[in-house]
């Protein structure tokens, strides 16, 4: 990056806290969805399975809103993207107690709080900080970013639960929509988009979405990343909906639940730093394989344990180090294939493939509970799925993927 370039760029400190801050505000609310299942449940009399199907949808439009943000924010700026992203979060959030049926449920919790968040999401946050930040920082900051959705958890599970004990978890339900607010201005921290003209480059020209993302399928390593990151939103997804469910299956106090959520938060952030700390030094194909290696064996053990307090909050904590750290290797692989100028869509469309497998973790964990009256079979699902992606990214090959516009 030369030196006139540099000097366009806001200050690293700043854009590291717009980016990991909006992550934080939009995933701490998003991921403590999974303590108002009960109480939305009790109020609704809807029945596990069809509150299930409403957070599950979440889980797929999260994912789905995602490519097609990335390519706003890639044409017309990341500022504009986010902003809306909040205030749908926040407006989604908010509704959620007045929702009596499925579908207004899906409305709320799946249509307008995970769209939002998904506009506002790691496609167009990771690319603009890509695009934001010197090119030899770029795996930490992605990292940082990252830790950031993390610390939210940490912050948010407390708070959300806190409050539904003193005040109702409708009340707690428009706290969080309320602090969703807070990231608002970022929009104009991280505004602008990466095919704006460099200063003091020669133009060139640009390949085009519909090239850019021709090229990304028609190679096999980009397609196993994208199955591999399916198995991680399997995973994701049905931890954040179904874990207080598993704690409450367990005998456990429902305060045990809520710690859970938080212990994987702030594993997390450890998780996700560490992690962009070493993509810059080992293979990142490598890297996520010993990341779902790693979850493969935690469910294990954790299968054979007794469950106690301790137990959950040491598994938790095990699988907060591995919950999201599969995203700073995942994004730096698609930056390293395919460069900065469109990778918000292409980044996004890896997204849909991981929310695919989001939306099935979360649908199925309920529905398995109300067939057996336990998650035995989701875990079991859990170990074969980390298992095949551990194999999944080793035949990945880590080089530049030429764009056809240049080879014409």
């Amino acid at each position: 990056m030369n030196d006139t370039v540099r000097r366009t760029l806001p200050p690293l400190a700043w854009v590291l806290l717009a980016a990991a801050g909006t992550f934080a505000l939009t995933m701490g609310a998003r991921q403590s969805m999974g303590l108002f299942l009960g109480p939305i449940n009790t109020s609704t009399g809807l029945g596990l399975a069809s509150i299930s199907l409403a957070f599950a949808f979440g889980q797929l439009w999260w994912g789905l809103t995602q490519p097609f943000a990335g390519m706003v924010a890639d044409r017309i700026g990341a500022g504009r993207v986010l902003l809306a992203g909040v205030l749908l979060v926040a407006l989604g959030t908010a509704l959620i107690p007045y929702m009596t049926t499925t579908a207004g449920l899906i409305f709320a919790i799946g249509v307008l709080s995970a769209g939002g968040a998904g506009m506002a999401g790691p496609s167009v946050l990771m690319a603009a900080t890509t695009r934001l930040v010197p090119a030899e920082k770029r795996g930490l900051a992605s990292g940082i970013v990252n830790a950031g959705g993390s610390f939210g958890q940490f912050v948010f599970a407390p708070i959300a639960g806190g409050i539904t004990a003193a005040a109702g978890w409708v009340a707690s339900l428009q706290t969080l929509a309320a602090l969703t607010l807070l990231a608002l201005p970022a929009a104009w921290v991280l505004r602008g988009h990466s095919n704006a003209p460099v200063p003091g480059a020669a133009p060139v020209k640009k390949e085009t979405t519909r090239e850019a993302v021709s090229r990304a399928l028609a190679d096999p390593s980009y397609r196993l990343l994208a199955a591999g990151f399916f198995v991680c939103g399997f995973h994701v997804a049905f931890l954040a909906t179904h874990l207080p469910g598993v704690v409450a299956s367990c005998g456990l106090p429902p305060e045990v639940g809520a710690w859970s959520l938080a212990v994987i938060g702030l594993f997390n952030i450890v998780g996700s730093v560490a992690m962009g700390w070493a993509v810059s030094r080992w293979r990142m194909k490598s890297l996520l394989s010993l990341v779902y290696a790693t979850r493969a064996v935690a469910v294990l053990v954790f299968l054979l344990a007794p469950k106690t307090t301790a137990v959950m909050l040491v598994f938790a904590a095990v699988m907060g180090l591995t919950f999201l750290s599969t995203v700073p290797p995942t994004a730096g692989l698609v930056a390293k294939f395919f460069g900065s100028a469109n990778m918000a869509t292409l980044f996004g469309i890896v997204m849909v493939s991981h929310q695919i497998g989001g939306f099935l973790g979360a649908w199925l964990g309920g529905k398995a509970f109300e067939a057996s009256g336990n998650y035995d079979w989701m875990w079991y699902a859990d170990v074969v799925l980390a298992v095949g992606a551990a194999l999944l990214h080793l035949p990945i090959r880590e080089k530049v993927v030429a764009p056809r516009v240049a080879a014409a």
